[in-house]
């Protein structure tokens, strides 16, 4: 039986030393902050940088998760790759590190239809033995998965949900309807903004970027809503969305996250590709996290 994913999920940022390097010691207090706070873990992803990380690197942060957080929550890994070769390939070898599930993107560069993501998702899933959340995220990838896609892949024992950042209301609310008479089949919520909203109309977790900077008024959502305290948990959405709009007006939304970490004082090493933020932008980010997380 499958472990339940729910509640609040941080997308953990991959910590660097100061020559650029992976830093397992940094990368494990990140974790505890987020244990802390009561949120899993999902690693590998976008605000994890898998983009500019090797294949040794991406393995080295999923072990160091696991093994910090050492079964006190739930454990995703990102493991999506250009070809279907090579998504398995990293598959497999992450499925041995004790994670409880595996997400993976869309592959990217290729415009590929609908038929083809169902036949990459589904040679996948048939070769792994962890279970498989899709992860659509479009904006990134050029390719979007459809309602009646992740219908049809739902149906594939092996694949138990899928992580969506697209970042709009009509997506999540599309494949929330599109599965909701498939038996265990999840829907994470990717978006910030969404992330009331999401379990309100029945997402099982939210996969948060920002829970990076604001582990405790992320989770309080997710605690609220769980606790049957609805408009609560609507309260804690508004102050984080505040945040949201206003760290992500500075730049690069995953940038701005892993900035605004370390100038709250951790050392979590700078971002690898090539975007930089001036004095006034590290100034104006310091003062939107006194503001919002006060």
């Amino acid at each position: 039986m499958n472990k339940k994913i729910n509640g609040v999920l941080t997308a953990i940022v991959t910590t660097f030393d100061r020559e650029g390097a992976f830093d397992p010691e940094r990368q494990r207090e990140q974790v505890r902050r987020q244990i802390n706070a009561g949120n899993g873990i999902f690693c590998g992803g976008t605000n994890g940088e898998f983009f500019v990380l090797n294949e040794q690197e991406k393995i080295a942060v999923t072990t160091t998760c696991v093994d910090e957080v050492n079964g006190q929550a739930s454990v995703v890994a990102h493991i999506g790759e250009i070809s279907t070769r090579e998504t398995i390939r990293l598959g497999k070898q992450i499925a041995r590190l004790g994670v409880d599930a595996v997400s993976a993107i869309t592959p990217w560069f290729v415009p590929l239809n609908q038929q083809e993501l169902i036949d990459h998702y589904q040679r996948v899933a048939d070769a792994l033995t962890v279970p498989l959340f899709l992860y659509n995220i479009p904006a990134r990838t050029g390719n979007t998965l459809q309602p009646e896609t992740v219908r049809t892949l739902a149906a594939h024992p092996n694949i138990i949900g899928i992580k969506d950042s697209a970042g709009s209301y009509e997506s999540l609310s599309g494949f929330l309807q599109a599965t909701a008479d498939c038996q265990d089949f999840a829907v994470l919520n990717g978006p910030d903004s969404l992330i009331h909203q999401g379990f309100v109309d029945g997402c099982s977790a939210s996969i948060s970027g920002l829970a990076n900077v604001a582990p405790e008024a992320i989770n309080a959502i997710w605690a609220r809503f769980h606790a049957g305290d609805i408009a609560g948990s609507h309260q804690a959405q508004e102050n984080v969305t505040g945040l949201r709009t206003a760290l992500y007006s500075i730049g690069f939304s995953p940038a701005a996250v892993k900035k605004a970490v370390s100038l709250q004082g951790f050392e979590v090493g700078e971002s690898r590709y090539a975007v930089q933020f001036s004095a006034e932008e590290q100034q104006q980010i310091r003062q939107i996290v006194n503001h919002y997380l006060q």
